[in-house]
């Protein structure tokens, strides 16, 4: 036999050898969740509903693309008690598990894999049940709700308040509240983490664990430590936090020509020292100048003040006067209402459309991110106009931080990011067919403009958030049995500083087996 023919056969045969791995997994997963008996949560392949349900909340489409690997089984329990045998099959069957609440997973990592397939989905898209108790000052929330619904449903009960979360309103609860969830709140309150209570998780055992029952250690891991690492996040209790009756948004264009790089130098100064009730991020974009084929870079001031406008004017004008603000460019509302002004819906929107829980935009991105400790000069920025100006549509979104995020230290929860940042930065590079070439070239912009900003931004380590996850940064070994601490350390200290090593030592006494795994997960000590 030729060595060619050779191959070829060989070729076939493993082909053969991981179709009869899939159609086992189906299979015997199926047979072994058989006991739940509830029609319309399990879903394969050959169900025409199968690659609707896939797509239906993957906000990354280069995610979704045909060769992205696929789940064998989708399953969408209804209860805590569907998880728990899902688990516990998935274990005595030595089958991966992702699990996927909102969808925003920037590397599509809860619910496609990089890792040795095959695996199972656990989407819990129907878990989004809210409990809102204004006794307690607290609501429970199932993971598979959005924020958008969480929001809305404590408004609903009172103007007066609030949860603290994400400004996009799509995110869902579950794998959210595990990377940290910050929002427009954050200087005033903290994250979203800093305000649990409480939270139910799913061990590899398959038991219900409550706060009380996972112990403390648990708890800080998974307020921060990021996702799949430790368990199946079921729900979580949250503080509710005071909002006035009104409050005022603004959100205010300036372009170079308007001389946005010298009032963009003052806001890094001016923005984290600010009135604590005051949000004001900057989102970075191109733009053509009115009618004219000239582009240009544009900077809008996108701004939340937990207060009224007369009251907002007196802090910008002593403190940031040169951004010239205007009462005419703010606008008062309620907090529910200003939710919906800074995830960017038109006015026209009611906030009844947070209870749809569908993604607003959806495109083929990159991300990537970094914190900053030290103003960047004029000239630096000058830098980042001239790439942007080069590429079609990038994007970078600057979140000021100072004020309640300053005064809680690094180790409280996982999320280290603290007092010295002055802001974060998020890069998104986006375009919108599914085409290799495209992405290779947005990928290689993306990763050259991170590399020019590795002078300007956090060093030893380069901090990164780890709910913007980066797979440039590293991965786990494919069967994510044999990564060392070391090398995971590479994205570990970047996401977490010198909490990697606290996060290293609870994985391995709560999932000793190493069953919880994914390309970015906390490995074993040993």
């Amino acid at each position: 036999m030729s060595l060619s023919i050779f191959l070829e056969l060989l070729l076939i045969l493993s082909s053969l050898a991981q179709v009869s791995s899939s159609i086992h997994t189906r299979y015997t997963f199926q047979q072994c969740l058989s006991t739940i008996r509830t029609p319309g949560t399990l879903f394969t392949p050959k169900d025409p509903n199968y690659t609707l349900l896939l797509n239906s909340t993957a906000e990354n489409l280069r995610c979704i693309t045909p060769s992205n690997p696929k789940p064998q089984v989708i399953f969408t329990p209804l209860n805590e008690h569907h998880i728990q045998t899902a688990v516990i099959c998935a274990k005595k069957l030595k089958i991966q598990l992702r699990f996927r609440s909102g969808g925003h997973d920037y590397e599509g990592i809860s619910y496609t894999s990089a890792m040795d397939p095959p695996f199972v989905l656990i989407d819990l898209s129907k878990m989004r049940a809210i409990n809102v108790d204004l006794d307690d000052s607290s609501v429970w929330v199932e993971a598979g709700a959005t924020v958008g619904e969480l929001y809305y449903r404590v408004a609903e009960k009172s103007k007066t308040h609030g949860v603290v979360g994400g400004l996009c309103t799509s995110l869902g609860v579950g794998g959210h509240f595990t990377g940290g969830a910050y929002g427009s709140m954050m200087r005033k309150y903290g994250l979203g983490v800093d305000n649990a209570l409480d939270a139910k998780i799913v061990n590899a055992r398959g038991e219900i664990l409550d706060r009380k029952s996972m112990g403390e250690d648990v708890f800080w891991a998974i307020r921060g430590g990021g996702g799949g690492s430790y368990g199946v996040i079921v729900s979580w209790k949250l503080k509710l936090v005071s909002v006035p009756d009104t409050v005022t948004v603004f959100s205010v264009p300036r372009t170079l020509e308007q001389g946005a790089t010298k009032i963009l130098y003052k806001w890094q100064h001016v923005a984290p020292h600010i009135d604590d009730n005051l949000f004001m991020r900057v989102l970075i974009q191109n733009v053509n100048l009115p009618n004219t084929t000239k582009r240009t870079i544009t900077t809008t001031y996108n701004a939340l003040f937990l207060g009224g406008v007369d009251r907002l004017l007196q802090v910008t004008n002593q403190s940031f006067p040169e951004l010239g603000l205007a009462k005419t460019d703010c606008f008062e509302m309620s907090w529910l209402e200003s939710v919906m002004f800074i995830a960017g819906f038109p006015k026209t929107v009611p906030t009844t459309f947070l209870l749809t829980a569908k993604p607003a935009f959806l495109n083929y991105f990159k991300a990537k991110s970094d914190f900053v400790r030290t103003p960047i000069p004029k000239k630096g920025m000058e830098g980042i106009w001239k790439r942007f100006l080069q590429e079609e549509t990038p994007f970078m979104i600057w979140n000021p931080y100072g004020g309640m995020m300053g005064r809680i230290s690094e180790s409280s929860t996982p999320f280290p990011h603290r007092n010295g940042v002055l802001f974060k930065i998020q890069y998104v590079n986006s375009w919108i067919v599914d085409d290799k070439e495209a992405m290779k070239k947005h990928y290689k912009w993306i990763r050259k403009l991170y590399k020019y900003m590795g002078e300007y931004v956090s060093k030893d380590p380069r901090e990164a958030y780890v709910n913007y996850r980066d797979l440039d940064l590293g991965m786990n070994d494919k069967n994510g049995d044999n990564t060392s601490v070391v090398k995971a350390s590479a994205w570990g200290r970047r996401y977490f500083k010198d909490n990697f090593r606290r996060l290293v030592k609870v994985k391995t006494e709560f999932d000793p087996d190493n069953f919880f795994r994914h390309e970015q997960s906390i490995p074993l000590a040993f």
